[in-house]
């Protein structure tokens, strides 16, 4: 059994921060060979919004909502442990994100993950085009 959770930024417990973190660096890191500055400093931003799946001694599955620059947000780092994929976990973060959410959402997505992006109404909005030596593509959802 998993549990939904929420997080603002300055909310954000310690070890649930500390989780997170090795979450993300367990999959982009070290799974997906990718050398890369995920700490880069908006994780503890009032605007920014956490959300994670949990099972009682675990955390399965995360992403993140930023506010984006001149309006809308961004969804990023989504990632599922390895031991959690294929249970629909990513897309029941996704649907916990927009949930009564307002507002344009901009996202980039591995581009072999179009199809769980789109079917929350984005769109591809772009070339493909190489992060850290994984194909991505911009996908936009408008408000």
């Amino acid at each position: 059994m998993t549990t939904l959770h929420r997080a603002a930024g300055p909310d954000l417990a310690a070890a649930d921060l500390y989780e997170i973190l090795r979450l993300r660096s367990e999959v982009f890191v070290v799974e997906q060979d990718c050398v890369y500055a995920d700490i880069d400093g908006r994780d503890l931003l009032p605007e920014t919004r956490h959300l994670w799946l949990a099972s009682e001694t675990e955390i399965l599955a995360y992403l993140r909502v930023l506010a984006e620059p001149g309006g809308g947000s961004r969804i990023g780092r989504v990632v599922t442990a390895k031991s959690a994929r294929g249970q629909g976990l990513a897309a029941q973060l996704m649907a916990a994100a927009l949930d009564g959410a307002v507002g344009s959402f901009v996202l980039d997505a591995q581009t072999y993950a179009q199809g769980l992006y789109a079917r929350f109404g984005f769109v591809v909005a772009g070339e493909e085009f190489l992060e850290d030596g994984i194909p991505h593509v911009t996908m936009r959802r408008p408000g």
